[in-house]
């Protein structure tokens, strides 16, 4: 088909036949806007269906392969560990050795701390830095992502599930709870990698998703008050005003100062810790092992002078060995099976949208490619296989994804040699850690969770979009004055309000002429372009569907009324012409070809001729169609809004 793409009014030459248009008797030959070749219903559906499911051609490396390589290539799809472990080499190694003891020196205190976040014995969060990463590793894509518990998972599934059973009363039911939560967020993970429906996590934009960061970076914070205190009787809701009621209100006989001392010590060292990281890159060791050196010190401190018996909290007996089996734990039957779904589909869902980021981030930043897909099915994997061996829901951690890419990892290893040594921990050290203090952990995850607020694109989100800005503070505000879940629930309601609003109510804007050429634009973005007397030059910018065809045509009724008006005023040539220019619009539905009808049949009444400008392929396919083509006349339908102008107002056009 012969195109010419946008407003560009070059007149080309063509061999084949060609229609001449004419809306007056001089007007110079035009092209004819073509129709694309007719395809069978068939052909036509499962180009769409490849287009919308299988757009990067996953089975392109199938193609004209023996059986045998095909089955090489299908196991090697599902572990990736098979096929770039044939170039593994000791110097990767090497590099892989470094970054793995690296952050699994940072994760050992932060998971003790993000099982407590998640009301839960802080064994299980060393177990779930052990399982998980060693699955991922085999089945993931990203070399950068460093899998483990997370501060904003914990939280949420910490908020979630205390909402059913009270981790206090009833802890059993509650751990075995949590663990059908992972089960299920593993297999809601697998299911969109499966059925290739990763474009579900889109929907949560990501101004709104800063927004429930920050808000929940700072509800975490608030959180660790009761650790870092020394508070003995604390909230168990998350809102600002609850939390901040319940500091107060033990100011003179609940707070301990022996553990503030602690807390505030160690909380100034982490903080000047990750600030000489910031400044000096080559110094990114230090932020990542300052955890582990607080917690080595903090607990040796407790230890010798007994500050536990002046009610300095602590750790207490961590249990262990290796992750026992909670296969029958989980929940299949009963009330709580509902729940735990619930609850696991949309932590699931927050965690695999966590986990894409950041391995999308690391992967653009070292120039390499992820599937997707595939990421899903490997974290969801590791999940189900996860709560199968006492372990909650795990994801990738940006802060210990940063400290592995610094620290120079090459492939996911580092990710099994930080396995292999949170299994030492679990077998050797869980002893040392009894005399840890809680104020120790609330201050390393204070430290961790400060990095969430990222007041830079909140700055920028402002100077781009401000419905993305309100998109941004509701998440934020939802989730630090109401809770965890209002705030995620106020994510996803304005991030599906603003989509609803951009198909509902596109722009449409008036076009005029660049000075010496033949080039139409928007007269607000270009105030020297001038119109056409006698036309009037619209563009739609969206497709045209049932839910915006008829704002469209009131839309364009109005800025013809608008225009009338003005030209009565200034005594100026009535308005002739309607130009529509539809390069914009990808698509139409029979809504939108009735809405054109309506308009065609007003423009009637008023004596003014419609004219369409460069309609694509779909949409003069269906124009054609539906005989629109015949209602307006196709010597109405031209390849280019200057086209149009010339066949039109041919002297205008020529001055």
């Amino acid at each position: 088909m012969s195109r010419v793409s946008g407003d560009v009014g070059a007149q080309e030459t063509v061999t084949t036949d060609t229609a001449s248009f004419q809306c007056h008797s001089e007007a110079p030959y035009i092209h004819k806007v073509c129709i694309p070749p007719k395809q069978n219903l068939l052909h036509e559906f499962t180009a769409r269906v490849k287009e919308t499911f299988f757009a990067d051609d996953p089975l392109r490396q199938f193609k004209d392969q023996p059986w045998s390589r095909k089955f090489i290539i299908g196991i090697q799809s599902v572990f990736p560990i098979l096929e770039w472990g044939r170039h593994y080499n000791l110097t990767k190694f090497k590099g892989d050795l470094i970054a793995g003891l690296t952050i699994a020196s940072l994760c050992i205190p932060q998971d003790i701390g993000y099982a407590k976040l998640a009301n839960l014995a802080p064994q299980y969060g060393l177990y779930s830095s052990f399982v998980p990463p060693l699955v991922y590793a085999f089945m993931g894509s990203s070399r950068d992502i460093a899998i483990g518990p997370v501060a904003v998972i914990s939280l949420l599934l910490g908020a979630l599930l205390q909402d059913e059973i009270d981790p206090d009363i009833h802890p059993l039911e509650y751990r075995r709870l949590a663990f059908t939560a992972t089960f299920f967020a593993g297999i809601t993970q697998v299911m969109l990698g499966f059925f290739r429906l990763g474009f579900l996590i889109d929907f949560l934009s990501h101004a709104a998703v800063v927004g429930f960061m920050a808000g929940a970076a700072i509800t975490i914070a608030l959180q660790q008050l009761k650790g870092l205190l020394g508070i003995k009787k604390f909230t168990k809701n998350t809102d600002i005003v609850s939390v901040m009621q319940s500091v107060w209100s033990t100011v003179n006989h609940g707070w301990n100062w022996q553990t503030i001392v602690i807390g505030v010590t160690f909380l100034a060292f982490l903080l000047l810790a990750k600030y000489i990281g910031k400044k000096n890159r080559k110094l990114f060791w230090v932020p990542a092992i300052a955890p582990l050196i607080s917690v080595i010190l903090s607990t040796f401190f407790v230890y010798i002078t007994r500050a536990d018996k002046h009610n300095v909290a602590i750790v207490g007996k961590i249990e262990k060995g290796v992750n026992p089996s909670s296969v029958k734990e989980i929940f299949f039957t009963g009330t709580y099976l509902a729940k735990g779904f619930k609850i696991g589909v949309v932590a699931g869902m927050i965690a695999l949208t966590e986990a894409i980021a950041i391995a999308r981030t690391f992967a653009t930043l070292k120039d390499y490619q992820i599937d997707g897909n595939k990421e899903m099915i490997a974290l969801g994997t590791m999940n189900v296989v996860g709560s199968l061996t006492s372990c909650y829901v795990t994801t990738g951690s940006f802060s210990r994804s940063a400290v592995n890419c610094m620290s120079g990892c090459y492939t996911a290893v580092s990710n099994i040699v930080m396995s292999c040594v949170v299994l030492l921990t679990l077998e050797l050290i869980t002893p040392l850690f009894k005399y840890t203090p809680n104020a120790i952990l609330a201050s390393i995850i204070i430290s961790a969770v400060l990095g969430l607020i990222d007041i830079e694109a909140v700055k920028l989100i402002w100077k781009i979009d401000k419905f993305d800005f309100v998109a941004c503070m509701g998440a934020f505000f939802g989730v630090v004055f109401v809770s965890v879940e209002i705030g995620l629930l106020i994510a996803v309601s304005i991030s599906f309000a603003k989509i609803l609003l951009q198909v509902t109510r596109p722009r449409t804007s008036v076009l005029g002429k660049l000075p010496r050429t033949t080039v139409y634009r928007n007269i607000l973005q270009y105030p020297g372009a001038t119109k056409v007397p006698g036309v009037l030059i619209v563009r739609v910018d969206s497709a045209i569907y049932f839910s915006n065809s008829n704002y469209i045509r009131e839309r364009i009724m109005r800025w013809l009324g608008d225009e009338e008006e003005y030209l009565k005023e200034n005594n100026q040539p009535r308005i002739q012409y309607l130009i529509v220019e539809m390069s914009p619009v990808t698509d139409i539905d029979t809504s939108g070809i009735h809405a054109l009808e309506g308009l065609h049949g007003s423009l009637q009444k008023r004596d003014i001729q419609l004219v369409l400008a460069n309609p694509g392929p779909a949409v003069i396919e269906k124009l054609h169609a539906s005989n629109f083509t015949n209602l307006i006349g196709e010597d109405k339908i031209f390849l280019t809004v200057s086209d149009a102008v010339v066949t039109c107002a041919p002297k205008i056009e020529q001055a």
